[in-house]
Parts: structure tokens; C-alpha cells; sequence
């Protein structure tokens, strides 16, 4: 069995992509909140990990640091994230895929900059580019700064208004397809996780399709507890995991600080679930989570 006093969190963002803290400062958070296992996975990049390991090895009590990266995927052009957990950092063909990934989304975000300047909004890029400090350039950085700039009352609102489908500033993705992305996550002995399904705002019908097509193309779990969900939605996510021979994986895909999502919060784990560390898949990449589970099967 799991202690279940031991609070895991697999999905969390950086400064290095388009989180709002350092590296240090995320996981000096999650230390403070009780996270015991923690994943960072920023966008396209592990170059945030060697700070945190750096800091968390410096503390007293460290965290289960588990290295990761959320991979941007084109899934009939809708944008589909896939979270790698346990890759080898040093495996020269995922860091050349990462750094094309994150040249492709420079591309999309200097096209956004032009969409939104020609629709009489100056500044755009620039003003993104500022708030990125040298990180990738992603579409959260403009939904930041509109946001502070007075277009949008929040960040959120800024992606409906603006960057949405069919909106000014969105520019279809140009990313590589799920079962690529998949084969360079396995080749770097990790395990991957198809990113909080539910949110991608798919029908039903799509849903199953998506998570169906996943498992296809070599998929190994799915985010089934994410940082704000209903019960019902917990419930379809675990029974689609179930269906399709997926093992189960939770995250706060947590950015920045706020009252909704938080570093470990609403992470319970249900009973009669499978979950990613427990996997064959796991295992046979090599991760030792066991001290920090309390694993005692």
C-alpha cells in the first residue's frame, strides 16, 4: 500500500517555460505546502531542473524530485500536452526534439505578436517577450501581459478573447504529432502522461477518441486528479484510464500562486486505482519513488 500522507504532485511550471517562480522558489513552495513527490514539467524544456535540484539537495527534508517535461502535440490541430516523467536528461535526441519544439513555438508566438499588432494592439510581442526573461515564448506570457495592460480583466479571460480559435491572435500549432513525441519520451526511459484531459473542452464523443488514440500511439497514463475538477469528471477520467489500459497520474499543473490552483492541493488519491509509479512502464524505466511512497507491497 501507498501512505496516503505522502502528497504527490507530477505536474507543475517554472520560471524556465511559463511558470511565474524560479525553480528554487517552486520547490521551496512545495515544500512549505507538504508536497513529499514532486514533477516539474515545463513547456518543451528541462532547463529549470538542475536549479531545483540544486536547492532541493541543499535542504534538510528534500522532496522525491522526479525530472519531467510537458510536450506541446498536434492531435487533429487541437493542442494536445503529453507530461514525460523520469526522463534522462542527458539524452542528446529528447533535448534536440525539445529544442526544435521550442524554435517551432518562437515561430507561433512572433506570428501571434503580428496578428495582434495588426489588429492595433502595439507592443505585443515585445511586452510578452519581457515577461519570458530568455524562458520560451508561449501564449501564457501574452495572456500575462494583456492582462496587465488592461485588454482582458485576467489572463484567462485574455485566451478567450484573443488567443482562442477563430480570435484575433491565435495562430493554429505547428507541433509534432502524439506518437512522435511518445517515441522520444520512451527513448529517454520515460513514462508518458496524457495531459489533464478534461480541459481541452472536447465532447464526450472526442474525449474517448483522444485518450483511445493516445493509448494507440504507445501512451502510458493519463492525469485523472487535476487542481480544480468535479467529482463526475474524476470519475469519467478514471473510467476512460480503465478502459483503455491506462494507468493514472495526477497534477496541479500549478504557474503561479493564487486561490484557485495550489502545489499539491485536492492531490487525494481514490481507492482502486492504478497509478503511474505502480506501472510495469515504471518500473522498467528504472524510477525509485519507494522511499518516498512508503511503497510496501
Amino acid at each position: 500500500m501507498i501512505d496516503e500522507s505522502i502528497v504527490v504532485d507530477l505536474h507543475s511550471h517554472t520560471s524556465a517555460s511559463d511558470g511565474q517562480l524560479s525553480p528554487a522558489d517552486l520547490v521551496a513552495r512545495a515544500l512549505h505546502k507538504g508536497v513529499g513527490v514532486l514533477a516539474i514539467t515545463d513547456h518543451d524544456t528541462t532547463a529549470g531542473l538542475a536549479e531545483a535540484h540544486q536547492f532541493n539537495q541543499q535542504q534538510s527534508n528534500p522532496l522525491q524530485l522526479i525530472d519531467g517535461v510537458e510536450i506541446s502535440t498536434r492531435w487533429h490541430n487541437f493542442d494536445i500536452h503529453i507530461v514525460a516523467l523520469n526522463v534522462a536528461l542527458d539524452d542528446q535526441p529528447l533535448q534536440d526534439f525539445l529544442s526544435n519544439q521550442r524554435q517551432l513555438r518562437q515561430t507561433r508566438a512572433e506570428e501571434i505578436g503580428a496578428r495582434l499588432a495588426k489588429a492595433g494592439i502595439e507592443g505585443a510581442y515585445e511586452g510578452a517577450s519581457a515577461l519570458a526573461d530568455g524562458a520560451a515564448l508561449s501564449r501564457g506570457h501574452y495572456a500575462r501581459w494583456l492582462a496587465d495592460n488592461g485588454y482582458a480583466v485576467n489572463p484567462a479571460s485574455v485566451f478567450k478573447k484573443y488567443l482562442a480559435r477563430g480570435k484575433t491572435g491565435y495562430v493554429p500549432n505547428n507541433w509534432s504529432d502524439m506518437a512522435t513525441a511518445i517515441s522520444f519520451i520512451h527513448q529517454a526511459g520515460g513514462v508518458a502522461v496524457l495531459a489533464h484531459p478534461s480541459g481541452y473542452k472536447l465532447s464526450a464523443k472526442w474525449l474517448k477518441r483522444l485518450v483511445r488514440e493516445f493509448a494507440q500511439c504507445g501512451g502510458d497514463a493519463i492525469e485523472v486528479i487535476l487542481g480544480q475538477q468535479s467529482i463526475e469528471d474524476r470519475n469519467n477520467l478514471i473510467a476512460l484510464s480503465k478502459l483503455n489500459g491506462l494507468t493514472a497520474s495526477l497534477g496541479s499543473d500549478f504557474h503561479f500562486p493564487g486561490s484557485w490552483i495550489e502545489l499539491g492541493k485536492n492531490m487525494f488519491r481514490p481507492k482502486d486505482v492504478q497509478w503511474v509509479w505502480q506501472s510495469d512502464a515504471w518500473r522498467a524505466h528504472g524510477a525509485d519513488m519507494d522511499s518516498n511512497l512508503a511503497l510496501s507491497q
